[in-house]
Parts: C-alpha cells; structure tokens; sequence
C-alpha cells in the first residue's frame, strides 16, 4: 500500500502582463486604499486574446514534465480542476493529452465547482492512489482559471494562473485527511448561468458571509475530529502554517482573524494575555468582528503577530497576480514553499482552507516530510522560479487593461480568428492560442525557450 502519499513537486504559471491595483485605483477614480488596504491587493495578472485557459495548462503541465524530469508514461491519473469554460463537453483534460505521446491510458478528467474543482482533483487523485485501483503510476493535478468580471466594485478581484501538481507516495507534502472538515450547501453567492458571457454573477456581500461560515463550520467539524481521535483540543496554534483560499487578501487576514476568535469562543484559545483583551467581547459572535467596530480593531491587533508568522508567508503570489479561482489555494502554497522551503521542518502541519461558491468547501491538512534530492522543497522552490516570474511581468496602463478586458469580450465563444495579441508577453516556453477555425476547433503552439 502506498505510504505519505501527496504533492511531490509542483509548477506554477501565470500571464506575463498585469495592471497595478494603484494605477487601477485611479483610472477608476476612487482611492488607491480601497483596492491596496481594501482588497489587499497589489497587483493583477490578466490574459490578453493570446493566452487562455487551455494554453496555461499546457504550459504548467509541460514545464512540470520537462523540469523535474517525468516520463510521459509514468502518469496514470489526469485531473483538472476549472470553472473556466471554453467548451461545455470537451475537457481541458483532453487538450493536455498529446504531451503523454503514446501513453492514451490515463484516467480522470475535470472537476467544476466554482474554486473548489482543484481541492477535488487533488483529493480524487490520492484517494486514487491510496486505493486498490491504483496500478503504480503517478498522478497530475492541474488548477487552472481565469478570474474576470465585469465593469464595476468587483473587477479589481479577478487575475489569472495556474498549479500543476505531481502526486503520489513518499511525498515531502503530504496529504493528512484524517481531521478533514468539508461543509457543502446550495447557495446563489457567485455563479455563471450566462453562457454567452465569461462574467459571473456575484452577490459579493453573500459570497464574503458564505466563506466565513464555511469556515467555521469546517474548522468546527475539523476540530471535533481532531480532538475525537486525539482526545485534546485543537487551536490555530497546532498549525505550523495556514494557506487559505485567496479571492483577496484582505478576506484571508479575516480568516484567520475569524480562527482566533472561534478558539476564544471554545475557551481553548492559547492567545496568552492578549486574550484578555478580547474579554469585553465575549458575548458577540464571530459576525460581529466585521461589524462591530472596536472588536474589529482588537482582533486585528491580536492577530497581526500569528498573521504574520503563519499566513503571510503564503499570500505572495495572490496579492502580486490576483485571484486566480481554484488555482487560488494552491498558489499560496507554492508561495509558502517558496519563502519558507528549508524552514519546513518534519511533521510540522499547514491547514489549508478551500472554498468554491455555490458552495462547496473543505479544511484539511498537509504534513511536511523532508526528503533529499529531486523532490526536495528546496529543489521545488528552486524549480518554480517564483520571484523570477514575479519580477518580469510586464505593468500596463489600466486603458490596455480594459481595451484587452473588451476585446475578450468580443472572442468569448467566437470561432474563426486568429489572436490580434502580441507574443512578447508570452513567457519563454509558455503555449499559446495561434488560432480559432470556423469549426470552433482550437490549435494551440509553443513559444521558443529562448
């Protein structure tokens, strides 16, 4: 039987153009504060008619295989997570096949739900694994999206990326799902019935109130199991580092915020004298640190050290890129890894949030292990060039951002074009969109590594 198995490496990609969220802030004509301190947010990345969906994932997907050295038939598992449609029946899995060459005997497809499709491949993948259909193969996962809205409030949150992720056993990440708390229900927070168009429809205020409360519900059924089986109370202080879900960072600080508080409230809270502050609170509820103005100011106030230490680390690349829908959570990981690759230390434990609207949602937990050699997280970290994709995406106007934005309107569901974009922006090595024929049928080619 397959032992610690998980995340062996991981790739990520995302555009090479992006709008800074202050030049954005003005050309909107509101305060730069309400997208920098309101959203958290620093910057977004954003695909011009060059690059789509389908393209990301071939580029993370082949920099995966050819970066850490993978033979095409050595994979037995395939699976997308996306809510990014370009076709209603043909997977982006599908697209992803002729990097295997011969090998045509892999299994899974994609999984839709919102953000959440990446959370449920990757588990569909260990359960895989860990079964007795597993035939000794290892599997991908790919998280890939394209976060757009339309003109207005909501616009500032979108962004563009993709995680490619090696899975399988004697993993450095490995998936602990022993504790896992999932909460699922039928809500209207965010959703896309509009076929003709890429924008959602989005009650903003319902989806920010459904993501809090699904994690409190799913740290509370986490917790009930962790201590069923433990027989002591978890807090947020079990957890080395948490990555969460990331539509903005401003929603991931309240989170942890949200944590803290729901310890207090389960007097198991190891916050130290900075919980007596909290004491003049105690009977509000975790709803009212968002509209209660002085427990507002406390919470932060207490959460600010834990914040930093465990969370910041992971929200490099959501704050710098954008939200980028199921490849969200996945991106902060890498991030973490990134900035803390040989700090990790041995059993320590990351708790990861996902969240997809509509909603699906589940808190579960990756163990470290650390391992020499190609799968090492010092050789991962090395190996994703983070801080080198980071600093060569290329800052545009925010009027190329929304001519770009209006013109992708224009080719959503479109056949028989060729993309007016300019490859420059298209990384080394990346795929690219060459051209649409009248049949809708896509051909996609590769950029030159040099």
């Amino acid at each position: 039987m397959a032992k610690d198995v998980g995340i062996l490496a991981m790739e990520v990609y995302f555009p090479g153009v992006c709008v800074n969220q202050v030049d954005l802030a003005k050309f909107d004509k509101v305060p730069p504060k309400y997208y920098t301190e309101g959203l958290g947010q620093e910057r977004l990345a954003f695909c011009e008619d060059t690059e789509d969906v389908i393209s990301m994932s071939l580029t993370v997907v082949k920099s995966l295989l050819e970066n850490y050295n993978i033979s095409p038939s050595s994979i037995g598992r395939l699976e997308v997570g996306s809510e990014t449609v370009i076709d209603k029946s043909k997977s982006i899995k599908s697209y992803l096949m002729p990097l295997f060459e011969e090998n045509s005997g892999i299994e899974g497809v994609d999984s839709t739900n919102a953000c959440y499709g990446g959370t449920a491949a990757l588990f569909n993948c260990v359960n895989w694994i860990e079964s007795r259909s597993w035939d000794g193969r290892l599997a991908i996962v790919v998280a890939a999206d394209i976060a757009v809205y339309a003109e207005g409030a909501a616009r500032p949150s979108g962004g563009a990326g993709a995680v490619a992720m090696l899975v399988g056993p004697n993993a450095p990440l490995v998936l602990d799902r022993s504790y896992t708390g999932t909460y699922m229900a039928h809500v209207y927070d965010f959703y896309k019935p509009d076929l003709s168009s890429e924008y959602p429809v989005v009650d903003s205020k319902l989806s920010q109130k459904c993501y809090l409360k699904a994690l409190d519900v799913c740290y509370k059924r986490y917790c009930e199991r962790y201590e069923s089986m433990e027989a002591r109370p978890f807090t947020v202080q079990e957890a080395h580092f948490l990555v969460f879900h990331a539509p903005f960072n401003k929603l991931v600080r309240r989170s942890f915020e949200r944590l803290l508080w729901n310890d207090y409230q389960r007097d198991c809270s190891s916050l130290g004298e900075d919980g007596e502050k909290l004491k003049p609170f105690q009977g509000l509820t975790a709803d009212d640190i968002v509209s209660n103005a002085s427990l507002k100011e406390v919470m932060k106030a207490v959460a600010e050290p834990g914040y930093d230490a465990k969370v910041s680390p992971s929200t490099l690349i959501p704050r710098r890129v954008g939200n980028m829908y199921c490849a969200s959570l996945y991106a902060g990981l890498a991030s973490l890894v990134h900035n803390k690759a040989s700090l990790l230390d041995d059993g320590q434990s990351i708790l990861m949030f996902s969240y997809g609207s509509g909603l699906a949602s589940s808190l579960f937990s990756i163990r470290v292990r650390r391992v020499e050699g190609v799968h090492s997280l010092e050789n991962v970290a090395k190996t994703m060039a983070i801080s080198e994709k980071l600093d060569s995406c290329v800052a545009v106007s925010p009027e190329k951002f929304v001519e770009t934005m209006k013109l992708m309107e224009s080719r959503y569901g479109s056949k028989d074009f060729v993309p007016l974009g300019d490859l420059a922006p298209v990384r080394p090595g990346a795929f690219y969109l060459a051209r649409v024929d009248s049949l809708y049928r896509r051909t996609y080619e590769r950029r030159a590594l040099t």
